[in-house]
C-alpha cells in the first residue's frame, strides 16, 4: 500500500480536526475489515488514516431515553449479545448474525458497516465506481450475476451494508459530527446513489464522522431475512428487512426494505402500501413479495434475484408473524 500518516486521537474534537476537505485527504479506521483491504489493493490511498477506536464516547450499545443508541465503534459482537437488541430489534440481530465470521463480528463496527464501499469486483479491481473502461460499462454485458436489479445505471453495484435495510425499516437516525458541529441524517437519506466516480454512496462529507445511530423503541414486529448461496463466509444475494405496526390482528403500517438488490437499500413502497390494513396470512405475504419487485430491471445474468427477493419478503413477513419458514 501507499505510505500514509497515522493518527490515533482520543477525543472526537481531535479526530474531526484531522480530517480534510476531500476523501483522499484522510480515511477513518475503526474495525478496518474493509479499509485495510482496499488500501492493500490500491483501490484507495488516503494521505492520513485516523484511528477512532480510542474515542470512548463513540462506543457502546445502550438505551438513551426512548431510543436504542448504537455507538459508531460498537462491534457486531456487541450488537449480537445485547439483550435489548435481541428482544426488541430482531431485524438488527438477524442482520448481525448473518455475518457468519466470528472474526468479522469481533472487529466490524456499526458505522463501518454503513460506510463501507461497494463490493463490486469491477470497482475493486480498479475500474472505477461504475465499472467502466473507455467510457463503456463492463457490468451490463459482463459478469453481473451479483449486481443490482433496481436503480440500474450508471451505478450497478449493490449496497453492501448488512444493517442498512434494518435501520431504514426501524426509522433510525444517524448522527454525524464535524469541526463545525453535529447533524442528524435519517437512515433512509443516509444512503445515496452517486452520479460520478468522485462521489460516495453515503450522505456524509469528507470532514464528518458518524458518532452514533439512534433507533426509536416503538413496538413493532420486525425481522430481517437473508438468502445466500452458502451460510458460511458469503454475502447475501437478497435480503428483506420489515417492521410492522399492528392494529389488532391486522397490519396498521409496514416498512419493507430490500438489501443487496440496488445501489442503496431499496424501499419497497408498493409492498408497504399493499400490506397496510391486511391480515397476516401466507397469501398476503406472497402477494407482498410480488409487489416488492415491481419495477425491477434485472441484468443479463441476475434475473434470479427477482424470485429470491419475492421469497425473502414472504419469509420475512411469515417470520415476523411467528410462523415457520
Amino acid at each position: 500500500m501507499e505510505a500514509f500518516e497515522y493518527a490515533s486521537p482520543t477525543s472526537l474534537k481531535d479526530a474531526t480536526a484531522l480530517l480534510g476537505s476531500s476523501w483522499s485527504d484522510a480515511a477513518i479506521l475503526a474495525g478496518g475489515t474493509d479499509l485495510l483491504g482496499m488500501m492493500k489493493d490500491y483501490v484507495v490511498s488516503p494521505k492520513r488514516v485516523v484511528n477512532i477506536k480510542g474515542i470512548k464516547e463513540l462506543g457502546g450499545v445502550s438505551k438513551k431515553g426512548n431510543m436504542l443508541r448504537i455507538g459508531a465503534t460498537a462491534t457486531f459482537d456487541e450488537l449480537a449479545s445485547n439483550a435489548a437488541v435481541r428482544s426488541d430489534f430482531p431485524a438488527i440481530h438477524k442482520a448481525v448474525m448473518g455475518v457468519a465470521s466470528p472474526q468479522v463480528r469481533n472487529m466490524g463496527t456499526a458505522a463501518g458497516d454503513i460506510c463501507q464501499r461497494p463490493r463490486c469486483w469491477y470497482y475493486r479491481t480498479g475500474n472505477g465506481l461504475f465499472g467502466t473502461r473507455n467510457g463503456q460499462s463492463l457490468v451490463v454485458n459482463g459478469e453481473n450475476q451479483y449486481h443490482a436489479i433496481f436503480g440500474n445505471g450508471p451505478a450497478y453495484f449493490v449496497s453492501p451494508s448488512s444493517l442498512g435495510p434494518a435501520l431504514i425499516a426501524l426509522g433510525a437516525t444517524v448522527k454525524v459530527a464535524s469541526g463545525s458541529g453535529t447533524r442528524d441524517i435519517k437512515a433512509e437519506d443516509f444512503f445515496v446513489i452517486p452520479t460520478s466516480d468522485t462521489e460516495r454512496e453515503i450522505a456524509i462529507k469528507p470532514n464528518e464522522i458518524v458518532t452514533e445511530i439512534l433507533i426509536p423503541t416503538v413496538a413493532t414486529k420486525n425481522t430481517t431475512y437473508e438468502l445466500r448461496e452458502r451460510e458460511a463466509m458469503d454475502w447475501p444475494l437478497a435480503t428483506a428487512s420489515i417492521a410492522l405496526t399492528m392494529k389488532g390482528n391486522n397490519i396498521g403500517s409496514a416498512r419493507v426494505v430490500l438489501g443487496h438488490v440496488a445501489p442503496k437499500p431499496h424501499v419497497a413502497s408498493e409492498a408497504e402500501a399493499f400490506l397496510a390494513g391486511k391480515a397476516f396470512t401466507e397469501d398476503t405475504a406472497e402477494q407482498a413479495g410480488a409487489a416488492a419487485v415491481k419495477g425491477a430491471k434485472p441484468l443479463s445474468k441476475n434475473d434470479y434475484k427477482v424470485q429470491l427477493t419475492k421469497i425473502a419478503v414472504k419469509r420475512a413477513l411469515l417470520q415476523a408473524a411467528g410462523k415457520s419458514v
